[in-house]
C-alpha cells in the first residue's frame, strides 16, 4: 500500500481542478442555482473530455481510488453533475455488457444513481439513464421514460439539484441480483466516492476560512491572530486532515477486495459526511455575517454537505452496519 498519492493520481487531481477552474468559478455557480436547471452540460463535458467516466472500467488500469480522488476535487468546487451516478453505471455496464457502454462512458448519456426504492434523486431532469443500486433487490438500469415519473422539487443542494423520482418496480434491465457480488461492491464503492466529495467540500470550506481569517482585520490585526478564532481554525484542520486517509483506505480495501472493504466504505461515509458538516458550520461562524449571505456563496457546501449526510443513508445507519460487520 502507498502512503502517498503517485505521480499520476497527483496528475488525475491537478487535471481535474485545472479543468474545473476554468469551466466552474464561483460566478457559474451563482449562475446555475438561480437558473433553475438540474445539469450543467458545458462543464460535464470538459468533465467527460477528462475520460472520468471510465476510470472504473476494467481495462482503465485504474480504480476506485482514482475515481475517489477526482470526486474529492468535484467537492472542492461543489461542481454540478451527477459524477458518481456516471462512474458507477459505466463499471455496471462494463462488467454486465451492454451497447451503452460508448455513450456512458463519452458522457453522451447521463446517468445518475438511485438509491434503493428511489425518493429523492440528483441531476434526474437531465439523466437518460437511471442506476438503481440496492443491497436487498440488486443492480438495475432504467432509461428515462414513461416508467419514471419525476417531479421537481425545491432543493436544499443547489449545486447538485435534486428532484423526486418514482421508477417502476419492473422498469428496465436488472444487470445483477441481490447476492450477487458485483451489488454489493457497486453499493460499497458509492459511499466511498459520496465520502470523498465531502473531503473534498470540508477541504475547501477549512482553506477559505483559513484564508479569510488572514484577510479580515479588525482592531487594526488580522482577525487569525486571535485566540479563539485561532482554535476553532486548528479543530477545523484536525478534523479533516486525518479524515483523509480514512477515505483513502476505504479506496484502497475497495480495489483490493480486502475483508474488511464494506466497513471501511461504511466508517468512510459515516464519518466524513459528518466531519462535512462540522467543517460547513465552523466556517460560518468563523466567517462571521459574510458567511450567512448569499453572494459569498459559503452556503453552497453548507448544503452539499446536508445532503451528502442524507445522501445513501445516515451515519448512525452506516456505523451501525460497520459495527454488525465487526460482529460488535
Amino acid at each position: 500500500m502507498h502512503f502517498h498519492l503517485t505521480e499520476e493520481q497527483t496528475a488525475i487531481q491537478d487535471a481535474v481542478r485545472g479543468t474545473l477552474a476554468d469551466c466552474w468559478p464561483i460566478e457559474r455557480l451563482h449562475v446555475f442555482a438561480d437558473g433553475g436547471t438540474d445539469f450543467d452540460r458545458e462543464s460535464w463535458n470538459a468533465l467527460m473530455a477528462l475520460g472520468l467516466a471510465g476510470i472504473l472500467t476494467p481495462d482503465s488500469g485504474m480504480g476506485l481510488l482514482e475515481a475517489a480522488l477526482a470526486c474529492e476535487v468535484a467537492g472542492e468546487v461543489a461542481a454540478a453533475g451527477p459524477l458518481i451516478g456516471q462512474m458507477l453505471a459505466v463499471a455496471a455496464v462494463a462488467v454486465h455488457g451492454g451497447d451503452q457502454l460508448g455513450a456512458l462512458t463519452r458522457g453522451e448519456k447521463v446517468a445518475t444513481l438511485v438509491h434503493g426504492g428511489g425518493a429523492f434523486v440528483p441531476c434526474a431532469r437531465a439523466a437518460d439513464v437511471f442506476l438503481i443500486v440496492d443491497r436487498d433487490a440488486g443492480v438495475r438500469l432504467v432509461p428515462a421514460g414513461e416508467s419514471v415519473e419525476i417531479e421537481a422539487v425545491r432543493a436544499t443542494d443547489r449545486s447538485r439539484p435534486v428532484s423526486r423520482v418514482a421508477i417502476a418496480a419492473d422498469a428496465g434491465k436488472t444487470l445483477f441480483g441481490p447476492r450477487d457480488p458485483m451489488t454489493a461492491r457497486l453499493a460499497d464503492a458509492a459511499l466511498i466516492l459520496v465520502a470523498a466529495d465531502a473531503l473534498g467540500g470540508a477541504q475547501r470550506v477549512t482553506d477559505m476560512s483559513v484564508a479569510y481569517a488572514k484577510e479580515r482585520e479588525q482592531f487594526g490585526q488580522p482577525i487569525g491572530r486571535f485566540q479563539g478564532l485561532k482554535h476553532q481554525l486548528a479543530h477545523m484542520a484536525l478534523d479533516v486532515e486525518p479524515a483523509r486517509a480514512l477515505v483513502w483506505y476505504a479506496a484502497y480495501a475497495w480495489d483490493a477486495a480486502l475483508p474488511d472493504a464494506p466497513r471501511a466504505a461504511a466508517m468512510a461515509k459515516a464519518h466524513l459526511c459528518d466531519v462535512y458538516v462540522r467543517a460547513t458550520r465552523a466556517a460560518v461562524a468563523a466567517h462571521g455575517g459574510i458567511g450567512y449571505t448569499w453572494e459569498y456563496g459559503l452556503h453552497y457546501w453548507f448544503r452539499r454537505a446536508m445532503f451528502d449526510r442524507a445522501w445513501l443513508g445516515s451515519p448512525v445507519e452506516h456505523r451501525a452496519r460497520a459495527a454488525a460487520l465487526a460482529g460488535w
